[in-house]
């Protein structure tokens, strides 16, 4: 567990700004009113923070979420934490997350931004906006996204299509270990590009691959302690090596993405639209058109909207199928069962959408994957959009909120076992599936997934296609009690590094 005091006393130069910083900051502690509760209101109680530093002496920097969950044993399922001199409402437990979220949609619906969001979004695009700009973005995406089959037998074609790319990859490794989180990365990725562009991309493309790994890499490192020391302190950026690989690994992005969308802009057809894209270029020239000069529809908002589409529409699928495989791999029980639902319900033919509805075990086993990865711990961080009065809290406009999701695929009053790996949690006592209302790994309210409907078909169009065709196995010499379940470190829980063997069942 790595925490602020480690890295104070390593010998280097952010560690000694930051302890420079620490000192001159607690002579001037009491001048921060945020650290002060509002006079005759009731706030949500919490740890004690010390000056300037709040809480983070406390919490596990590699894994917040984890501290929080304890932390919400003694003060409640409302608390008050601090990063830094920041203050943060954390909601734990089903019912307070859905409360807050479902029933409280407007007051808890806007984004906070922190600052290593804000460095490469700048309040524009979908997931990292507020206001008007957010209301546009995320009506026209949704919009659009549906108009080219998100969520319907368009996008099924989409995904059947790129089962059969990726099942060549795993093939063409005849059975020997292989790490497959790469492939199934490219696949999703694929999928959203098509949706979005109106093509795809070999497997092999460099630029395509290049993209991918950058946006890997900084989704994890957004998640690293240094990451979240620069949030609390943002001055110390450019002396921090993950900030500056994050904003390298951006500027390469942007300038490969902006030669992309140039081209498709000069390979317009305003009566034949490939994309989201093309869609979102006819709307910027209608505007021109009419001189509307306070239109979203620019370069930025495009740009924004399509590297969030990218990255959230490809890394947490990507992610979950990855955990899929390689549950499948540790419990071969589950496994077996999965295939033996597979070959008397579909058979040799191809899966298809409506087959979901006849595997029950296959849908639960999916669900608990989903559940027990935990993808997205703590939510995208919320902000209260007025001040609000929440289970006899009182909760200033403005203040940075975060839904604790693990607290809730976790909440043991709503899950039988909540630390283990079981199907049954979603089954009933005749085997039939059955949805679970504390399952929200996609969050809820006004922030809930825009692409939900499409990760859904994803998950069982790709698990069920591979499961289909292949048997995964732990490489030779690794048992199954060896293969590690815990999550590597990054703002999305990926499983640690490992290989796995696919063989076929033909």
């Amino acid at each position: 567990m790595v925490r602020v005091e480690e890295l104070l006393l390593q010998p280097t130069s952010t560690g000694m700004l930051l302890g420079l910083f620490m000192m001159l900051l607690l002579v001037v502690y009491y001048l921060s009113s945020d650290v002060k509760s509002q006079e005759g209101n009731k706030e949500p109680p919490g740890p004690k923070p010390l000056p300037i530093l709040g809480n983070i002496l406390q919490l596990n920097l590699k894994r917040p979420y984890l501290t929080l969950c304890e932390m919400s044993k003694k003060y409640g399922s409302v608390f008050t934490v601090y990063f830094g001199p920041k203050k943060v409402i954390v909601l734990a437990g089903y019912q307070t997350v859905k409360q807050a979220l479902v029933n409280y949609a407007e007051e808890f619906g806007n984004r906070d931004i922190t600052p290593i969001f804000f460095d490469f979004n700048k309040g524009h695009g979908i997931l990292f906006s507020n206001g008007r700009n957010w209301n546009e973005m995320r009506r026209f995406s949704l919009t659009t996204l549906r108009d080219f089959g998100m969520g319907k037998r368009g996008s099924e074609e989409k995904i059947i299509e790129e089962t059969h790319y990726l099942s060549k990859v795993f093939k063409d490794f005849q059975g020997k270990p292989f790490d497959t989180s790469q492939p199934l990365n490219y696949a999703t990725a694929n999928v959203i590009s098509a949706i979005m562009y109106g093509s795809r991309f070999q497997y092999s493309d460099p630029e395509f691959k290049e993209m991918i790994t950058r946006t890997n890499e900084n989704i994890k490192l957004t998640g690293s302690p240094s990451i979240q020391i620069y949030n609390v302190f943002p001055w110390i950026g450019c002396w921090l090596k993950n900030w500056r690989l994050i904003m390298e690994n951006y500027k390469i992005n942007v300038k490969q993405m902006k030669k992309f969308l140039d081209n498709l802009e000069e390979t317009l057809n305003v009566e034949d639209t490939r994309g989201l894209v093309d869609a979102f270029f006819v709307h910027k020239k209608n505007a021109e058109k009419a001189g509307d000069k306070d239109s979203l529809f620019h370069e930025q908002n495009l740009m924004m909207t399509v590297f969030n589409l990218f990255a959230a529409g490809s890394d947490t699928t990507s992610t979950t199928l990855c955990w899929c495989l390689l549950l499948m791999a540790k419990y071969p029980h589950v496994q077996e069962r999965v295939h033996k639902e597979i070959d008397s319900v579909i058979g040799a033919r191809q899966p298809v959408l409506e087959d979901r509805k006849y595997l029950p075990y296959t849908d639960a086993v999916i669900h608990e994957t989903q559940r027990l990865a935990n993808i997205v711990p703590m939510s995208l961080p919320h902000a209260t959009s007025c001040d609000v009065t929440f289970q006899g809290f009182f909760i200033k406009k403005g203040t940075c909120v975060f839904p604790l999701l693990t607290s809730v695929l976790y909440d043991e009053s709503q899950w039988e076992s909540p630390h283990t790996f079981n199907p049954a949690h979603f089954l009933d006592e005749q085997g039939r599936f059955v949805k679970k209302d504390a399952f929200m790994p996609f969050s809820a309210g006004r922030r809930l997934c825009l692409g939900e409907s499409l990760a859904k078909m994803e998950l069982f169009l790709f698990f069920t296609f591979l499961l289909q065709h292949f048997r995964f196995t732990p490489p030779p010499g690794v048992s199954e009690e060896q293969l590690d379940l815990t999550p590597a470190v990054g703002f999305t829980l990926n499983p640690s590094p490992h290989k796995l063997c696919a063989v076929s069942r033909a």
